[in-house]
């Protein structure tokens, strides 16, 4: 994780754009590409989706995941223990046999 959240870094302040990547910026481009994930299933069965905009898919996926590492690394948190944590929570609020 820590190489991946390097590299992101190098690239961004390569590119000068540290002064716009503030906690309140990531988080609202994390809902924008998460809504461009969303429009590449707009009217369209998941199957269909995926067999004719796979690559795009791809794409919004990892641009999601970019901002997210981006702002997990501004504010502070680990996303591995914070997932750890949270599948732990999940645990005691689903517990097996729970119908989702």
């Amino acid at each position: 994780m820590k190489e991946i959240i390097q590299e992101i870094q190098q690239f961004r302040n390569d590119r000068n754009w540290d002064g716009n990547h503030d906690a309140r910026n990531l988080a609202i481009s994390i809902s924008l590409e998460a809504s461009e994930l969303l429009e590449c299933f707009q009217w369209r069965s998941p199957e269909d989706a995926i067999a004719h905009d796979k690559q795009a898919i791809v794409d919004e996926m990892a641009d999601v995941f970019i901002y997210l590492l981006q702002f997990s690394d501004v504010i502070g948190v680990d996303l591995i223990e914070a997932a750890r944590d949270k599948m732990k929570k999940n645990a005691i609020k689903y517990p097996i046999g729970t119908k989702s």
